[in-house]
């Protein structure tokens, strides 16, 4: 077809990687630096901070739910809770609907600490996209949604629960700020990203 651009090879895709790209790359590192220095302050490691985000987001899990989310087996992930309850960042609890099992619960001081880190760093994140106007917002909501896609692809899709919501994403559900919202505030609020969140982290 005339005018058609010829697909690059895999060996020009590999030398020619846009700067872009090369920012997803350092997003991906800065992402594990920060996961990093949070559990550092929770005084935890990536897996019982993984742990943690699962029963912050969702809300009281039993410990099969939890293993499930984590794919842990029984006894691995009852080592976890007892390292998370050690340290009084959760508590088992009496499951109202099932007299032979538990709960796990977040403790509240523990979610304050943990969204007083996490909601600012969103926040943040927020306010640079709200920076563009609403054309420029949805252009990079697009290109991010193919760069998402592009991984899935690679990866494989996954059932696994996640420890925030997803968003619909696809190009006829790309996201604008409604009239009058705040800068920085997305449409359902920062605390959509980590729901049956209830304790606000500066209370």
């Amino acid at each position: 077809m005339p005018g058609a651009t010829a697909p690059r090879s895999p060996a020009a895709r590999a030398t020619a990687t846009h700067p872009a790209t090369l920012l997803l790359r350092e997003l991906i590192d800065v992402t594990d630096d920060f996961e990093r220095a949070l559990g550092d302050e929770l005084t935890v490691n990536l897996t019982d901070l993984t742990a943690m985000q699962h029963v912050i987001s969702a809300g009281a899990l039993s410990p099969t739910a939890l293993a499930d989310r984590l794919r842990l087996s029984s006894a691995a992930v009852t080592t976890v809770i007892d390292r998370l309850e050690n340290v009084g960042h959760v508590s088992r609890t009496p499951n109202p609907d099932d007299r032979r099992s538990t709960l796990v619960v977040a403790a509240p001081d523990s979610v304050r600490r943990a969204l007083g880190r996490i909601l600012p760093m969103v926040a943040d994140v927020d306010d640079a996209i709200r920076a563009f106007d609403e054309h420029e917002q949805q252009v990079i909501t697009l290109y991010l949604s193919r760069v998402v896609e592009a991984y899935r692809t690679h990866a494989g899709e996954s059932d696994q629960p996640r420890a925030w919501n997803r968003p619909d994403t696809s190009d006829s559900a790309l996201p604008s700020a409604p009239p009058g919202a705040s800068p920085g505030t997305p449409p359902g609020g920062l605390a959509d990203l980590l729901p049956g969140t209830a304790p606000n982290p500066t209370a």
